[in-house]
């Protein structure tokens, strides 16, 4: 018995030790971020893009190709930003169109919203007023990732501003999900040091961008260190790690409330609808994308051979000629 209790004291002391090796590496990192991130996003945004009214926020918002021409509105997934599309922004705009890419929030450059609100429902109001304040009535969306969310919901909201609709691995949870693990997620996600820290530690972390990148991509190899900067170039921008924070149940509990979270309302999408989707997504596997196509009257899905989940970045070359192949008949229709 006494050697028991003695077993149980030392294997509780490590326990301790542990946490409070924890804790304090928690501690370091949210320290590291907050000295990081002290750059007002209009000074540190790059000169390549300008801001635009978007709801209620000043959103930053990058053009190629000529303002006359037809528009097609790029929006990012997670971590990533405007610059993220560059390589296709030149490609569509060279086909012809205008191309403009956003920052959604609490990513990239973007104005946060003081009141914290990021569920699909309020990006797709800021999505709706970036396109009143760029006075474009009808446009084509591109939605990647967890952007797709948004993107969708701002097509539910606003059909008629929507010409045409393309999905990449779009992240949409229709899913079912655990309603009970999504509590506890709740709850942890409702103590803001604990939820702060681990996205110093983890999301918003410079040091950790280029391992975040390879868990998307089918070659590693392709997280090069070019395309890792890219990904950090905004993270120096105030209040970026909080902000992270505050969006980060929209991530990772169910969108409540959202037309784009409710399979029975896809049946009501009539514009044409475009998927594209790499064969080798483990994120979003290509299941998810064929289950969109099954749920969406008339959606065609094309499927990219040996990428992952951020096709645009892996294969620019491939990932532009499948868009391209979608978009053409919008050049040529009125």
């Amino acid at each position: 018995m006494r050697f028991l209790m003695k077993a149980l004291r030392w294997l509780l002391g490590i326990a301790v030790a542990v946490l409070g090796v924890a804790v304090v590496a928690l501690a370091v990192f949210r320290w590291q971020a907050h000295e990081r991130e002290t750059r007002l996003s209009a000074e540190a945004a790059p000169p390549s893009g300008r801001y635009a009214r978007a709801d209620d926020i000043n959103m930053f918002v990058q053009e190629e190709g000529p303002a006359d021409a037809p528009a097609v509105v790029f929006i990012h997934g997670t971590g990533a930003w405007s610059e993220t599309w560059r390589e296709t922004l030149k490609a569509v705009a060279k086909a012809g169109f205008r191309a403009i890419a956003i920052d959604l929030p609490p990513f990239g450059y973007s104005q946060r919203p003081a009141t914290q609100r990021y569920e699909r429902p309020d990006q797709a109001k800021r999505i709706i007023g970036v396109l009143d304040t760029l006075k474009l009535k009808q446009v084509i969306l591109v939605g990647h990732s967890f952007g797709a969310g948004p993107t969708l919901e701002a097509t539910f909201t606003a059909p008629d501003r929507v010409r045409a609709l393309v999905l990449v691995d779009a992240a949409l949870g229709l899913q079912v999900s655990d309603g009970e693990s999504n509590g506890v997620l709740q709850q942890l996600l409702g103590v803001r040091p604990l939820r702060d820290s681990l996205v110093a530690t983890f999301l918003t972390n410079p040091q950790f961008t280029k391992r975040l990148l390879q868990a998307f991509i089918a070659d590693p190899a392709l997280a090069t260190d070019a395309r890792t900067a890219l990904y950090q170039q905004p993270l120096n921008v105030a209040g970026t790690t909080p902000s992270v924070g505050a969006w980060l149940p929209a991530l990772l509990t169910p969108a409540s409330g959202a037309r784009s979270s409710q399979i029975p309302a896809y049946q009501s999408l009539t514009m044409p609808v475009h998927i594209i989707w790499g064969a080798r997504d483990t994120v979003t596997p290509l299941q998810q994308g064929e289950h969109i196509k099954k749920i969406t009257p008339g959606a065609e899905l094309a499927v990219m051979r040996n990428v992952g989940h951020i096709p645009q970045l892996e294969d620019p070359a491939q990932f532009n000629e499948v868009l391209l192949r979608f978009l053409m008949p919008y050049l040529k229709s009125p």
